[in-house]
């Protein structure tokens, strides 16, 4: 299993994680053994906005004697009060169903307090006036929440709590469907999207994203908006190569699922390369790099995709990418414009032209 650092803590989190919102479907026992067969396998990160509660029966049975070692990710929002999920901001339901929601669990304490599923902006008024955001800042400071997080489909909305600088974490959706404008979460445009990206690595907020598969359409040639299939492999490394993204979330209702999606760890280049969609790429995204690798190997050795994604963060302000640019073997004004990337990028990005660009902002 590979980890990736939370910019703002001390947790190492699994590049894979476990989205639990179908794990009832399984059952009890093969539920409970799903959980534990993840945990074996290295993941260390779960959501919890399950679809219902007899869920939390499973994580608690496999949470036992193994509290310290996941992270939590619990929903200040989701209702639990009629056995099924539901949605709220309101207050008194908030604090009430995450107490019952701790005790259920057998914990006093969550990894990461989210603000839950905030698209729009009369629903964001609601729960900051309504005083749910104020309860999660005073569970922080008594120590039972450690981070606190949003989780929303809305840019906007992201950037209007990024604004707060109270956030050290954001759960978001992140397929080429959305990115590119297909479905009914395709909220903003993809350069918003990127930037959105960008500016969470810029100011250390971690990406945990859902519906890495745009809820299974992305895997079906007949549902898909591209008219053909993608793999899980392709859409796990289309989401992790995205600026500030910790880990994804895959829904999993059963052993299967989880296999399916443990294939990534031990999946090659070559299956996990998602050029593909270069044939889809919509007009206002033509030219922009994804970070997709698929011009590797430069003949002179240049990391062509962090010698980009590095640029374009440096460019967005973020002074760390600065320094990392500087660590890199070698640099963009070692290219010698062969013209090898130009003509195996599937997304028509000019990286002779990139590469001078580079060198002229760093001066190497």
């Amino acid at each position: 299993m590979e980890y990736r650092k939370l910019p703002k803590g001390t947790e190492e989190i699994s590049v894979i994680g476990f989205g639990g919102s179908g794990i009832h479907e399984a059952g009890e026992k093969e539920g409970v053994e799903t959980i534990l067969k993840a945990m074996e396998s290295g993941v260390n990160y779960f959501d919890l906005a399950v679809s219902e509660a007899v869920a939390f029966d499973y994580y608690r049975t496999a949470f036992a004697g193994n509290r310290d070692k996941v992270c939590l990710q619990m929903h200040f929002g989701a209702d639990y009060s009629s056995g099924k999920y539901g949605w709220t901001t309101k207050k008194d339901q908030i604090v009430s169903g995450m107490d019952w929601l701790l005790k259920k669990l057998n914990t006093d304490y969550i990894d990461f307090g989210f603000i839950h599923c905030i698209d729009e902006p009369s629903d964001l008024k609601k729960y900051l006036e309504g005083g749910a955001l104020e309860h999660i800042q005073e569970l922080k400071k008594q120590g039972v929440v450690r981070h606190i997080g949003l989780s929303s489909h809305t840019p906007a909305i992201v950037n209007q709590m990024l604004d707060t600088g109270l956030l050290d974490v954001v759960m978001f959706s992140i397929n080429p469907a959305y990115d590119y404008r297909h479905g009914d979460f395709a909220i903003g445009s993809s350069n918003e999207r990127m930037d959105l990206y960008q500016r969470c690595q810029k100011e250390k907020v971690g990406i945990t994203v859902m519906k890495p598969f745009g809820g299974g359409r992305l895997l079906d040639a007949k549902l898909s908006p591209f008219g053909k299939a993608l793999t899980k492999n392709q859409c796990i490394q289309y989401a992790l190569d995205k600026p500030g993204v910790l880990n994804v979330l895959p829904g999993f209702r059963g052993m299967e699922d989880l296999n399916s999606v443990l294939a990534y760890l031990t999946a090659t280049e070559e299956e996990r390369d998602y050029s593909i969609l270069g044939d889809f790429t919509p007009a206002e995204a033509e030219g922009r790099c994804v970070y997709c690798s698929h011009c590797h190997p430069c003949p002179k050795g240049l990391d062509i995709a962090m010698i980009n994604k590095y640029y374009d963060l440096a460019k967005a302000g973020d002074e760390l990418a600065k320094d990392h640019y500087r660590k890199l073997e070698l640099h963009a004004g070692e290219c010698v414009s062969c013209g090898h990337c130009n003509k195996r990028c599937p997304f028509h990005v000019d990286q002779m032209a990139r590469m001078k660009e580079i060198k002229e902002y760093f001066g190497m």
